[in-house]
């Protein structure tokens, strides 16, 4: 399995520290307000990344942060006249929800930055000890000239550090503007905690070193998140993990590329700005959003508009409409040679694809690609009843990754399947006013029937 490094931007061939065994950490959301999709373009990117190592056999350590304290929860929680922790909540569940509804498969922890304030003391207090940090003005910086290799990650260069480098908002005075913050000195009408070098509460970067480091051993195999964050925030991760730890922080790291919506960058300002609940009360399809969002490349620029959303619907319908013919046709008894090579050549091709860097692209064309030939064969009568299960098997496969299908149940209940019958004899009869009526009927249960060759098809809808 190969996955392009941003250390180093180049693919590399992926082996993880301990055979068998990966840790991987992933940058979790800021519940200042519900996560909006281009939030999630990056967090389906990490499921997928966490499916298909679980799918090649691997015991896979996930730890995902939640940031729950930070410039804007507080200020939002004040203006709530919530506590910190009653107003992330909030959020924080919404988060979950979300991941629920998008089939996002849960990590194995969550940790909190609130829950982790005296391990953050700790590290601060060490990077003081060895020389990495200094005080002032009640606040505690990492100083960057203390690190030769500082933008390794990035690869910036000094000049480009200090003309590019977001400026602090909270002003504080610093020996160079390139240091950032470790420990922001109290502030009136803030939260804050008790540290040796003065009240106050942590800088963002450094949640994410401590609770990596307390929950998988460092080296961590993959670290990954939006192309955002590669500077400045995995870099300063980089710089005071490695300055505390002294070891290396992060063998793999992996960054995902922006979302835009009909080519803009997604902005409330723009009116652009959707969540995942949003698109769902609109009448969205939690899986055509799911297909949507991890559908391109993640390290390519995915748009989101109408038109893509249309596509991702069309999709999920077709591996929906298979899955029931493969459940409700009338198969000849028997067995094919073909279904089986259909299956196997699918599942490979499905394999070498995500193999190659989550090619996802050629993952899906797998999928598509035996759909059609399956459809194509079995329209011609060279599907057989006892070919049904290795087909249906091949897409429960894939779809430990993918997490996309919809199997339809077994049965339905005696009342629906005596109104099929009846409109079945109506229109043997030619009673096509009647088969109608009683079609309508069953649409209105959230049935829908579809003639084909091989007998009618329900599906729910």
């Amino acid at each position: 399995m190969q996955l392009f490094n941003t250390y180093g931007l180049k693919l590399e061939e992926f082996v993880p520290a301990t055979p068998g065994k990966v840790t991987m950490y992933c940058c979790g959301p800021t519940v200042h307000d519900r996560a909006h999709i281009g939030n999630f373009r990056t967090f389906l990117f990490e499921d997928l990344l966490h499916r298909y190592l679980r799918y090649k056999g691997y015991d896979v350590n996930y730890v995902m942060n939640i940031t729950d304290v930070d410039d804007k929860t507080i200020l939002k929680s004040r203006k709530q006249k919530l506590s910190l922790r009653d107003y992330t909540d909030i959020f924080t569940r919404a988060f979950f929800e979300d991941c629920e509804m998008l089939r996002i498969l849960p990590a194995n922890r969550y940790p909190r930055a609130t829950d982790h304030i005296p391990e953050m003391i700790e590290m601060t207090q060490t990077l003081l000890d060895k020389g990495y940090a200094y005080r002032s003005q009640d606040s505690v910086y990492f100083r960057i000239k203390s690190l030769p290799d500082y933008g390794k990650l990035s690869g910036l260069d000094n000049q480009e550090l200090i003309e590019g480098y977001r400026v602090d908002s909270d002003e504080y005075t610093k020996e160079s503007p390139r240091d950032f913050v470790l420990w922001k000195g109290r502030r009136d009408d803030e939260d804050y905690w008790e540290a040796p070098f003065g009240q106050g509460r942590p800088g963002w970067h450094l949640e994410c070193s401590v609770m990596s480091a307390k929950y998988l051993d460092v080296p961590i195999d993959i670290h990954a998140g939006g192309v955002d964050l590669i500077f400045p925030h995995h870099e300063n991760e980089i710089a005071q993990s490695e300055a505390a730890l002294g070891k290396q922080f992060v063998r793999y790291w992996l960054h995902s590329a922006h979302l835009q919506v009909e080519g803009e960058k997604m902005a409330k300002s723009k009116g652009n700005f959707f969540t995942v609940r949003e698109l769902v009360d609109e009448g969205n399809d939690p899986l055509v959003l799911r297909f949507m969002l991890m559908s391109v490349h993640y390290r390519k620029q995915l748009n989101f508009s109408d038109d893509a959303l249309v596509q991702a619907r069309g999709a999920i319908g077709r591996v929906r409409d298979f899955l029931y013919r493969l459940r409700q046709d009338s198969f000849l008894e028997g067995h094919s040679p073909e279904a089986g090579q259909i299956a196997a050549k699918a599942i490979k091709t499905f394999e070498d694809s995500l193999d190659d860097d989550l090619n996802i692209s050629g993952a899906l064309g797998a999928l598509f690609e035996m759909i059609y030939t399956a459809n194509k064969s079995a329209d011609k009568r060279e599907i057989y009843a006892g070919d049904v299960s290795i087909l249906n098997g091949a897409v429960r496969k894939m779809d430990e990754v993918l997490a996309i299908a919809v199997f339809p149940e077994l049965t339905i209940n005696e009342e629906i399947e005596t109104l099929i019958e009846k409109r079945n004899e109506a229109r043997r009869k030619k009673d096509f006013k009647s088969a109608d009526l009683i079609r309508d009927q069953l649409q209105k249960q959230g049935i829908i029937l579809e003639d084909s060759p091989g007998g009618t098809r329900w599906k729910k809808i």
